[in-house]
């Protein structure tokens, strides 16, 4: 196997440090099983799917965010189910949120509200499992993961959108409910097809991606050696079959030194260079900073970008959490809404924001056995029968409100949409078949979804 050293780090549990190595199995852009993904390819085409150089920013807010108090407010509900904020108008007519929201209010054209996702289970791992994957299969008493990430499934088939960047990327980290990679993870894909974990605070004024720095000894005109590189290949080639593999091992290894040693990665992942107004536009915050690390790296090329806001399991103190957050998310969106647009890139670039649940339609008592509210510091419980996903550009209809939720907020009323429909939606953008299969640990073709439509309203 070639690696190229990269400096010291803790190691995983294979004993290989991610920080250590560039190598095969890394960074989400190995192409192992390369004619499998050209035949996907092929398929795509036959089926009138174009070639498209799209790519995904996912806003993960780890928890669960209540729809209730962000994206889908009920002001005529009685006191302990409306909440404690007032929706506001938005540029869009008929289009309100939360108060919170004031940024976000003045771009709505640019993004869609789904009111009516729903998969009806209460518990953190389910939930994330199914947002993140499509099936169910994880749970609080085996929260092991059990299929591949949506992220893993679309970059293994279209790889990064520019040579020298890494496809699949988390900023700062890939994880769901405390576990990373977690549902971000590829699992039967293999570890190659997890996401590139950049780590560090984006917000940090010595922030750097630790995992592009060479190692002490090796500098780029060794590397820039390809008459070396090549005869390496060769001695590869021996220890493969003729499947195809040695190819595949080539493209990857081609692509990892062009990452190490070229420009594209190294300058999307520096945030120094920045315009300071821009990046006060988004906020001097990690969650801002993190936000636009991502935006600097689907414009470079990466595929699938994941951004990880956590911290939204509210049971107490409901409106603290919210007004600290909620800004915050309000200046990222507005920065990364209005970014795009200024750049030309809507229409290329699609946000999705989510988490795994939502939270109850009704406050809790806070925890004095009285009722809702009565003790100042209520929250809201697990709740996956109404959530909200908000999805924006790439080509989708902005300004739409898709479904409805009855007047306590705590199911669909119309138009009820499930995860598989978020997944084949984004598919559609990217421009992957969602049949497209690929062998479990069984050996069973799985396809990347099992049912699930494009949001019609959206596109």
């Amino acid at each position: 196997m070639w690696r190229i050293g990269m400096g010291g780090a803790s190691r995983y549990c294979d004993g290989i440090s991610r920080r250590s190595f560039v190598q095969l199995g890394a960074a989400g852009m190995a192409t192992a099983g390369l004619p499998e993904i050209l035949r996907a390819k092929n398929k795509s085409a036959e089926q009138g799917r174009p070639s498209k150089n799209t790519s995904v920013i996912m806003v993960w807010l780890d928890g669960g965010p209540g729809h209730m108090d962000l994206y889908d407010l009920k002001p005529e509900a009685p006191a302990e189910y409306r909440g404690i904020w007032q929706p506001i108008p938005t540029n869009v007519p008929g289009f309100e949120i939360s108060q919170l929201f004031p940024l976000q209010a003045k771009v709505a054209d640019k993004f869609s509200i789904v009111r009516s996702l729903h998969h009806d289970t209460g518990d953190h791992f389910t939930g994330a499992h199914y947002m993140l994957t499509g099936r169910d299969g994880a749970n609080g008493g085996d929260t092991t993961g059990k299929s591949p990430s949506i992220g893993s499934i679309a970059t293994r088939v279209l790889g990064p959108r520019k040579p020298g960047m890494p496809a699949y990327v988390a900023v700062p980290y890939a994880a769901s409910i405390g576990i990373r990679p977690g549902y971000f993870a590829a699992n039967y894909l293999g570890k190659e097809f997890d996401p590139f974990e950049t780590d560090g605070d984006p917000n940090a004024e010595n922030f750097q991606v630790q995992n592009m720095n060479l190692a002490g000894g090796l500098t780029v005109n060794r590397l820039e050696d390809r008459r070396g590189l090549m005869e390496h290949f060769d001695r590869t080639r021996r220890f493969v079959d003729q499947t195809g593999m040695a190819d595949s091992m080539d493209r990857f290894q081609v692509q990892a030194f062009d990452m190490v040693t070229g420009t594209a990665a190294r300058e999307a992942f520096n945030l120094s260079g920045e315009d300071a107004a821009l990046r006060d536009r988004y906020g001097r915050n990690t969650w801002g900073q993190s936000t636009l690390l991502a935006r600097r790296l689907v414009e470079a090329g990466a595929t699938m970008v994941t951004v990880h806001l956590g911290g939204w399991d509210h049971h107490l103190a409901l409106k603290t959490g919210m007004e600290n957050y909620l800004p915050k998310v309000d200046q990222a969106l507005y920065g990364l809404f209005s970014d795009l647009s200024e750049r030309g890139l809507s229409d290329q670039v699609l946000v999705v924001v989510c988490g795994e649940f939502s939270r109850t339609p009704r406050m809790n008592n806070g925890g004095n056995g009285g009722p809702a509210g009565s003790m100042g510091t209520p929250g809201r419980d697990h709740w996956g029968s109404a959530m909200f996903c908000v999805l924006g550009g790439g080509g989708l209809q902005g300004g739409q409100i898709v479904g409805a939720t009855n007047r306590l907020g705590e199911y669909p009323l119309s138009r009820p949409i499930t995860c598989s429909d978020i997944h084949a939606t984004i598919y559609h953008v990217l421009g992957v078949d969602p049949s497209v299969s690929f062998l479990n640990h069984a050996g069973r073709p799985v396809p990347a979804i099992d049912h699930g439509e494009v949001i019609a309203e959206l596109v």
